[in-house]
């Protein structure tokens, strides 16, 4: 553990080792020559965005708190999980890409014969100590030991539901490379990550691994694992692309209209993978909605339906005061309005993207009834409403 010195009575106290590390040195000097570092911090796209809940601690608190509400906030029966197998990860995938999701932002995606894991996140709780915090609602689907060899590791900010101190704990000890943005380099080296194995990026940065192009893309959002929360590290969005596939990653972020930029430099993608979960009205600026989601996902595609939607950020942790169903739900309604193909695998069912889609709504099986009209994106001018089935041969 590291430690701090009260100033009260001269004590050297420890802290947690999972609040990482500050930049220093070179890191530090690269992180204040950024374009993106200003007035101390890094700043946000689209102008600043509230980090913090607003609106009445009061009224966030008697929605959190109450009864129904803690009950909407999980499932009523275990969540099912697809125990994945090295057999199952072993064989290629037929179309040259296949997404695993193992719960929250975590994927492992193989493209184009690499192997990417996003934000893996193995620990019990995202939380610096192992009795508190939000504990997962259902088990990791495969042991990270049981997972096979993987080519990058893919990091999109330092929050602990993203960056897990066991996780990134047992992954220093293989020889995957990290990618991470710009900063969060010193967390993992204090971890015993060798330097030589970092690639951290500036936003529309690009590193090579293998056959894949990595790029590190803006995203709305912020930083902070320690009790000082000097804003010293960046966050982003992930652009991977290989010979035949690309991908995206939004990690955690607000909507904006950055989204269009990334598209039009990056996209049209395979599959995105959007983070559509633990909103809230009291932070509207960091998190997206499920509508907005999509919205998100048609920007990426340049304002039409195409590629494949992997909803993230939601049913491994609770986090936010919706209910743990409404997501799934939401995201469900918000894509077919705009004809938009969406994948919700059980958490460790692999699938690939140019294949059949697992489309079932699974947590329904043992999840409370929801009843809400969700709001939804609207059509794109490119799309007809003949092209949704909106109308029939008559017109």
């Amino acid at each position: 553990m590291a430690g701090f010195r009260s100033p009260n009575q001269g004590l050297r106290l420890p802290l947690p080792a999972a609040f990482g590390a500050d930049p220093s040195g070179a890191r530090l000097a690269r992180i204040r020559r950024s374009p993106n570092f200003r007035d101390g911090v890094f700043q946000n796209p689209g102008g600043t965005a509230r980090t913090r809940p607003s609106g009445s601690a009061r009224e966030f608190a008697k929605i959190y708190f109450d009864k129904e509400s803690r009950l909407s906030r999980a499932p009523r029966g275990t969540v099912p999980v697809h125990a994945t197998t090295l057999a199952d990860l072993a064989r290629p995938p037929a179309t040259g890409l296949r997404l695993t999701w193992m719960g929250h932002s975590s994927v492992l995606a193989e493209i184009d014969g690499q192997r990417v894991l996003f934000d893996p996140v193995w620990g019990e709780r995202c939380s610096p100590v192992p009795f508190a915090g939000p504990k997962r609602l259902h088990p990791v689907p495969v042991p990270l030991s049981a997972l096979g060899p993987v080519d990058v590791v893919v990091i999109s900010h330092d929050h602990y539901d993203h960056l897990d101190l066991p996780t990134i704990k047992a992954l220093a000890g293989t020889d995957t490379v990290f990618a991470v943005p710009l900063g969060v380099g010193a967390h993992l080296e204090h971890w015993g990550v060798s330097a030589d194995r970092l690639r951290e990026l500036d936003w529309h940065e690009s590193t090579r691994v293998g056959g894949l192009t990595l790029t590190a893309t803006p995203a709305r959002h912020f930083c902070g694992r320690g009790l000082r929360n000097t804003q010293h590290t960046l966050w982003a969005s992930w652009v991977v692309a290989g010979d035949e596939h690309r991908v995206y990653h939004s990690g955690d972020t607000g909507y904006f209209d950055g989204f269009k930029d990334i598209g039009a430099a990056h996209g049209p993608f395979d599959a995105t993978m959007i983070q559509l979960g633990a909103y809230a009205e009291f932070w509207p600026d960091i998190h997206m909605t499920p509508e907005e989601g999509v919205r998100a996902h048609l920007d990426l595609q340049g304002g039409a339906p195409g590629g494949v939607l992997l909803p993230i950020h939601w049913g491994t942790f609770n986090l936010a005061p919706h209910a743990w169903a409404e997501p799934g739900e939401w995201t469900l309604a918000a894509a077919e309005a705009v004809g938009q193909p969406v994948a919700v695998p059980v958490p460790g069912r692999p699938f690939e993207p140019g294949g059949e889609l697992p489309t079932r709504p699974w947590w329904r099986d043992v999840s409370r009834q929801l009843k809400r009209d969700w709001p939804l994106p609207p059509v794109p001018s490119a799309v007809s409403r003949q092209d949704l089935g909106l109308v029939g041969e008559g017109g």
